[in-house]
């Protein structure tokens, strides 16, 4: 799926700050290491500095976590474990529109990563222009 996404080709071109120096995703540790796609340390010994460095990046990597549980929390339906077959259902769609759908809600009410990282969200305005 990330081959297919094109996703490291767009941060090779685009994922750089204002002054030219690279950014980067932090990734599930099964995501190759690139400069711009970053994973826990996990290999050999490990300092005191990269084991606080690696719990650190859980702690915000679980963030993402959530935001998958609040959309099958509120589209109970998009569950496709328990509700729909694979090519018998149109699953990408559905969970992308949900996807959208919960985004709106989190520019209305905020949700716990927003909370999380003490930042606002978006306007409704602002996030479907």
């Amino acid at each position: 799926m990330l081959a297919d996404s094109g996703l490291l080709r767009d941060l090779q071109q685009y994922a750089f700050d204002h002054g030219g120096q690279p950014t980067c995703l932090y990734g599930d540790p099964a995501y190759p290491l690139r400069v711009h796609l970053q994973g826990p340390f996990r290999f050999g010994v490990l300092t005191d500095q990269m084991k606080a460095y690696n719990t650190a990046m859980s702690a915000v990597r679980s963030s993402v976590e959530w935001l998958f549980g609040d959309i099958i929390n509120y589209f109970k339906f998009v569950d496709f474990k328990k509700n729909l077959k694979i090519g018998l259902s149109s699953i990408g769609k559905m969970y992308i529109v949900s996807a959208l759908l919960q985004n709106a809600l989190t520019c209305l009410y905020g949700n716990e990563t927003v909370t999380f990282f003490d930042l606002d969200p978006p306007t409704l305005e602002e996030y479907f222009s």
